[in-house]
C-alpha cells in the first residue's frame, strides 16, 4: 500500500525545551490558526513557500541574474538597491510548484519552506538521531499544527512507537475530536496550546474559536490516555496576559483535573522570516517580555495547586 507524504518545512536536532531529554523536532506545514504574533510563518499554510534572504543575494555586488532568468513565471525582478535587491510578485510565486529561482540561487538567498517526505524517509532521519538523545530523549513533532496533515501525523506517530521512539506532540489541538483522540493513541507526551479563554478574544487574536480547543482537552483529560499532557499559554502582551484570564484558564485545569502548565513569554525569534515571506510582522515593534512579567502568574497557579513552569524553567 502507497505510503502516505507529508509537508515537512524544518527539522531540527538537539532540542531540550519540546518534551524530555534531547529531542529530534520535526515541523509539520499547515495550520488552521492565524496567530499574528506566530513565531513559524512559514509553516502556516499547507503548501511550499519562497524565502528570500537579502543579505545573501549578489545581485547588486556582480550583477547575479540566475533567478530571474529561471522564472517561468516573471514573478522576479532586480532592483538595484542593496537594502532590497529582489523583488517578488507573490501572487504569481505563490501559484509555483517547481521554484526554479531557488534551484538556480548559487548564494543560498532564495529557498523553499517545505519538503515532502514519505513515512519511511521522515523514520529514517529521527531513527538516525536517536544515538544523540540519551536517555528519556525523543522526537516532538509540531508546526504549524502537526494533526494537520491527518494521515501522514498517524502514520509516522505509529512508526515511531514501533520503533520505541517516545513521542511528544505541540498542538492547538484545533482538529475535529475523532481524528485527535486516535493521533494521541500514539503520542506519549503532549503540550496543548491555550491561546485565551474567552472564544470571542480567541478568535479576534487567532482567526478561530476555542471551543474545539477546550472540548479536545476535556475528550482527552476523560479518556484513558496514559501519557503526560502540559498546557502551555504563550503570554502576549495586551492580548491574554491579565490575571481573569489566568484565573479562567486554572478554573478549567481544576473542572477537568490537571496539574501543568507552562507559560511562554512572547519573543520576536521569528521576525526576519516575516520580511522573507515577504510579509508585515504585525508585532514587530513589540519587545519581547522579561521572564518577571510572568511571576505573578505563576504564583496564582501554585496557589491553586497547579504546578507552573515558566519558559525553559522546566522539569521536562
Amino acid at each position: 500500500m502507497k505510503q502516505p507524504t507529508g509537508l515537512v518545512f524544518d527539522i531540527q536536532g538537539y532540542s531540550v525545551h519540546d518534551g524530555p531529554g534531547c529531542r529530534t523536532l520535526v515541523f509539520l506545514s499547515g495550520c488552521p490558526l492565524r496567530c499574528a504574533w506566530c513565531a513559524n510563518p512559514e509553516g502556516l499554510e499547507l503548501r511550499k513557500r519562497l524565502m528570500f534572504l537579502n543579505a545573501r543575494c549578489k545581485q547588486v555586488a556582480n550583477g547575479c541574474m540566475q533567478c530571474v532568468k529561471r522564472c517561468p513565471y516573471g514573478a522576479l525582478s532586480t532592483t538595484g538597491d542593496k537594502e532590497n535587491q529582489l523583488a517578488i510578485d507573490r501572487t504569481r510565486c505563490d501559484t509555483c510548484t517547481t521554484f526554479d529561482c531557488a534551484k538556480a540561487c548559487l548564494w543560498n538567498a532564495l529557498g523553499v519552506a517545505g519538503k515532502e517526505m514519505t513515512v519511511a524517509e521522515l523514520y529514517r532521519i529521527i531513527d538516525r538521531d536517536r544515538q544523540y538523545w540519551g536517555d528519556g530523549g525523543g522526537v516532538t513533532f509540531t508546526g504549524g499544527e502537526p494533526l494537520l496533515q491527518r494521515e501522514f501525523i498517524v502514520a509516522i506517530l505509529k512508526r515511531c512507537q514501533e520503533g520505541f521512539v517516545h513521542t511528544a506532540i505541540e498542538t492547538s489541538a484545533c482538529v475535529d475530536t475523532e481524528h485527535f483522540l486516535n493521533a494521541l493513541k500514539y503520542v506519549n507526551f503532549a503540550f496543548i496550546d491555550v491561546k485565551h479563554m474567552d472564544p470571542v478574544r480567541h478568535k479576534a487574536g487567532t482567526g478561530v474559536s476555542n471551543e474545539l480547543t477546550l472540548k479536545n482537552i476535556r475528550a482527552l483529560a476523560a479518556s484513558s490516555w496514559r501519557g503526560r499532557l502540559v498546557l502551555r499559554i504563550p503570554v502576549i502582551a495586551g492580548f491574554n496576559d491579565d490575571m481573569e484570564n489566568m484565573a479562567a484558564v486554572a478554573d478549567f485545569m481544576k473542572d477537568v483535573g490537571l496539574r501543568e502548565i507552562n507559560l511562554l513569554p512572547f519573543h520576536r525569534m521569528g521576525d526576519s522570516k516575516y520580511t522573507q515571506l515577504g510579509l508585515e510582522y504585525a508585532y514587530k515593534n513589540v519587545d519581547s517580555m522579561p521572564l518577571e512579567h510572568l511571576s505573578p502568574m505563576q504564583q496564582m497557579f501554585m496557589e491553586r495547586g497547579i504546578a507552573c513552569y515558566i519558559g525553559s524553567h522546566t522539569p521536562f
